[in-house]
């Protein structure tokens, strides 16, 4: 709902604040029907999409979006781009778009909590952290309140700075972001840390989770003996950097069975596990359910 609303209420505050009709907007659903958002609030279709003429269509999802991606939906993506109409999405909208081919040789980002499963169901992509990508006629969006940032870049571009300054005044969006501003706090800001040397080896983890670093490997980079790395860890994190970066490895494992179908193995090689079996243990141990269930509990 916040990336829904966050893309349309810019193009109506530029209509208020210019006086004149510079942007109108109808809403589509699946099958014209009545469609209830993940907070519960209910949204009613304005129009049939295959009665419009558009000069843009954005697709906007949510969670568990892969569910939903029927293949009348990408058919009718396919059709509105044969009529020249340009694409964007929404949050995990561009699951659809991807899922349709329509990001083939585009420039496309999605939230960062899905951009792990995402390329790895759609490797030929070219995707990004930022928090939007123009390409050409693709116009993809990181969803939460980024939509705001986009749609006050366009209206820059098609009327004016001084009407998209006017516009995030009135949204008291005070700082515009830049589509190359990344979604993520920094991981000082996630963490809490402010250690350069820990904050280092942490970003060090993220980046090597298929084919993880051993902890001499670690501390060779960061500049730290082990027993310094061991020190460090225990004191801001109480934990040893082994079992921390472990932890990590487990948390993307999560991430790419909910948002793939990749198997077990699969997703087992793709976090540095060595096999199915001790992964699907220390699966276990962790989250309190083998991934088998994790995959159950999607499907539910």
């Amino acid at each position: 709902m916040i990336a829904f609303t966050a893309s349309i209420e810019p193009l109506r505050t530029a209509n208020r604040m210019s006086g004149k009709t510079l942007y109108t907007w109808q809403i589509f659903t699946p099958n014209n029907e009545l469609i209830a958002a993940s907070n519960g609030v209910t949204i009613k279709p304005s129009a049939k999409l295959d009665d419009c003429r558009l000069d843009a269509l954005f697709v906007c999802a949510g969670l568990n979006a892969e569910k939903y991606t029927s293949r009348a939906i990408l058919q009718s993506l396919r059709s509105a781009v044969r009529k020249g109409t340009a694409l964007g999405s929404l949050c995990t909208g561009s699951i659809a778009l991807a899922a349709a081919g329509l990001l083939d040789q585009y420039r496309c980002t999605i939230h960062w909590e899905n951009i792990e499963g995402f390329v790895e169901t759609f490797p030929e992509l070219d995707v990004t952290a930022t928090l939007f990508e123009i390409d050409r006629g693709r116009y993809t969006c990181s969803g939460g309140t980024a939509p705001i940032d986009m749609m006050l870049h366009s209206i820059s571009i098609e009327h004016g700075e001084e009407l998209a300054t006017l516009c995030a005044e009135q949204l008291l969006h005070t700082y515009v972001r830049q589509a190359h501003d990344q979604q993520r706090m920094s991981l000082q800001y996630r963490t809490g840390i402010t250690h350069p040397k820990l904050l280092a080896t942490i970003a060090y983890m993220e980046a090597h989770l298929e084919s993880p670093l051993s902890q001499g490997e670690l501390s060779k980079v960061v500049g730290l003996s082990m027993r310094q790395l061991e020190r460090l860890f225990h004191s801001h994190l109480d934990k040893t950097p082994t079992r921390y970066y472990h932890e990590l490895r487990l948390k993307r494992a999560q991430a790419l069975l909910l948002q793939t179908p990749m198997s077990i193995m699969q997703v087992a090689v793709a976090t540095g596990h060595g096999s199915a079996a001790y992964f699907t243990k220390s699966y276990r141990d962790y989250f309190n359910r083998p991934p088998s269930a994790e995959r159950r509990l999607k499907k539910g």
